[in-house]
């Protein structure tokens, strides 16, 4: 059997910003060419009256300079403003805009602050939830964050239904400055973490089926974890993809151990699957496991090192990966199952 094959990579690659997508929608970086769609929507006291930060009347070369400004922040990683455009289809299929909405992440925090505005003629269409509903997850398996936070003015109830229809949890109240009213306003805080997601709260199956027997206690989930490393000594992660529960954090490969499967079996299915390697049972030597509490369930998770296998390390669905030195694990956030493996595997290594 060949090395492990280990790639020279930076830690972490992020994943290249791209157009996001929902069933009407797209969500991408502003063009200059939007400035005057832009200046004639959000210059609409309906529509400013209601945003923190824009002023009224909204002139028009500062849509010009705000978009320019999107481009800087984007590169740098310390807001994603985006358009929010659908199609049109008459008198012939054309894109147009129908509002903004972004992230800014805070300089001290793992957190970023979401908001939005939908030109007023889109007003009633869904829009807002669809728009933010997508962007919120899409951050949270994406971005280096642990919540969301966002605010609507106590007068919005139509912002904050929103919020609450697509995960957020209110948290308080506060005060914010309002350009366009020109001082501060009291508004309702809201925040959302990944357990808040839908993907949070999606059926994993057992390995025991149907009523647990009386005497063998609760439901165990049996999954197979694998920490493989390379000659450098690093170990792999991977980060978990959006729709997914816990999407946005960092485990080890592996996954669920299906009915009439061993953990070395599932293991080198996962891994062919995941990663597009091939790996022989004799190299998966078995290092310690988790228990963990999962509600009705109990997870069980078995964790293997492997230093040998077949094939190059690839990302075979999509998902980020980081090979991590062992002293630098704990510095990634990870499932609580996960973490207790950490200190473990880095004094091992």
């Amino acid at each position: 059997m060949a090395p492990a094959d280990s790639p020279d990579l930076a830690e972490v690659a992020p994943p290249v910003f791209a157009p996001i997508r929902t069933d009407r929608l797209t969500l991408r970086p502003l063009r200059p060419e939007d400035a005057a769609e832009l200046h004639r929507l959000v210059n609409d006291w309906e529509v400013a009256k209601t945003l923190a930060r824009v002023p009224f009347p909204y002139p028009r070369a500062l849509a010009d300079d705000w978009i320019a400004s999107t481009h800087t922040q984007l590169a740098e990683g310390t807001a994603w403003h985006l358009a929010i455009t659908g199609l049109e289809q008459e008198p012939a299929e054309r894109e147009v805009l129908v509002g903004c909405i972004g992230l800014t992440r805070h300089a001290t925090k793992r957190e970023a602050e979401l908001g939005y505005w939908i030109g007023r003629r889109y007003w009633g269409h869904g829009v807002g939830p669809e728009a933010a509903a997508r962007l919120a997850s899409w951050a949270l398996a994406n971005l280096e964050l642990d919540r969301l936070v966002a605010s609507a003015l106590i007068e919005n109830a139509r912002s904050q239904a929103v919020l609450k229809r697509i995960g957020f949890r209110e948290t308080g109240e506060g005060v914010r400055d309002f350009l366009a009213r020109g001082g501060t306003m009291p508004v309702k805080l809201f925040e959302m973490t990944r357990a808040d997601l839908p993907a949070a709260a999606a059926e994993v199956a057992p390995v025991l089926e149907g009523p647990v027997p009386e005497g063998m206690g609760r439901h165990i989930l049996l999954v197979a974890a694998c920490a493989l490393i390379d000659p450098a000594g690093r170990v792999l992660l991977a980060r978990r993809p959006e729709g997914k529960p816990m999407a946005g954090l960092w485990e080890f490969p592996g996954g669920k151990v299906h009915a009439g499967e061993t953990p070395e079996a599932a293991l080198i299915r996962e891994l062919r699957e995941e990663l597009g390697i091939d790996v022989a049972e004799s190299c998966l030597a078995p290092f310690t496991f988790a228990s963990h509490p999962l509600g009705d369930r109990h997870l069980v998770m078995p964790l293997y090192l492997c230093r040998r296998w077949e094939g190059r390390v690839q990302p075979m669905e999509g998902q980020a990966l980081a090979w991590v030195r062992p002293n630098k694990l704990a510095d990634y956030a990870m499932p609580p199952a996960d973490k207790p493996l950490v200190a473990m595997l880095r004094d091992f290594l």
